[in-house]
């Protein structure tokens, strides 16, 4: 069967079995028997998925084409595709409110949309193995004081310990992308919970990351802080110095005067 990659849908095939063998290996699936795989192109992940009987898997694909083959290539994978745009599908209709593991060799150009929804849905995801352009793996690794740390490496810390497994080339992938790739594996953190109002952490959050290179005090105005609380010494901080812990610590601080 014939068919032709689609650019806007960011395709890129793996083409190599052992790096895709490592992926699947990477996936700590004795802690959850639902795995959800996004994006499973021709099967490259999931044929080695498929061998494990103790696993419940569902693929999301969007492209019709490349479902034809993934079903010519993958045996018995009919009653398991949700042929749909990740982005735009109510996860509760996979899984119920179970939880569900998470793999995938991501689209580039939505992986943070993708890594985003992730974390919308942390509750029930437990761990997730990823493919994702080396940049933006590095910016989801990120520690304080990074040029790249910011709203994407925060979020997904909150919740989740994040390591960056190994580095994939461009020859690994048919056709082959312009830059290197990361696998990264996402393991969310045990007996932790924020004791935080999220709604108000969110905001603060985005809101000082709009202006990364100004301190707290300049880049919250728009909060209305009293000065009683600015005067604090985490006020003349950048937000890129700031942990997820500290800015859970921050949300305490500014909750007591009831934005």
């Amino acid at each position: 069967m014939r068919f032709k990659l689609k650019k806007r849908l960011g395709q890129h095939l793996l083409s190599d079995n052992s790096i895709a063998r490592s992926i699947v290996d990477a996936l700590p699936t004795s802690s959850c028997e639902n795995v959800l795989e996004i994006g499973p192109g021709v099967g490259a992940l999931t044929k080695f998925l498929s061998l494990n009987n103790n696993i419940n898997l569902k693929v999301v694909e969007i492209d019709p084409k490349i479902i034809e083959l993934l079903k010519v290539n993958i045996s018995d994978i009919d009653q398991k595709i949700i042929m749909a745009d990740f982005l735009k599908l109510d996860l509760n209709k996979v899984y119920g409110k179970g939880k569900f593991s998470v793999i995938g060799n991501f689209p580039y150009n939505i992986s943070s949309q993708i890594l985003f929804k992730i974390i919308d849905y942390h509750h029930q995801i437990p761990n997730l193995v990823g493919m994702f352009q080396k940049e933006v793996a590095n910016r989801i690794a990120s520690k304080p004081g990074s040029k790249v740390y910011g709203i994407l490496s925060v979020f997904t810390q909150l919740y989740y310990k994040v390591e960056i497994l190994f580095e994939v080339p461009p020859a690994a992938f048919y056709p082959s992308p312009k830059v290197d790739s990361s696998v990264i594996r996402l393991v969310r953190h045990t007996n932790f919970e924020l004791n935080c109002d999220e709604e108000i952490l969110y905001t603060i959050i985005k809101t000082s990351f709009k202006q990364r290179r100004k301190t707290l005090k300049n880049s919250l105005k728009s909060l209305n802080l009293p000065d009683h609380i600015i005067k604090n010494e985490i006020f003349s901080k950048r937000p890129e110095e700031l942990s997820p812990h500290k800015f859970i610590a921050l949300t305490k601080k500014i909750e007591r005067v009831r934005l």
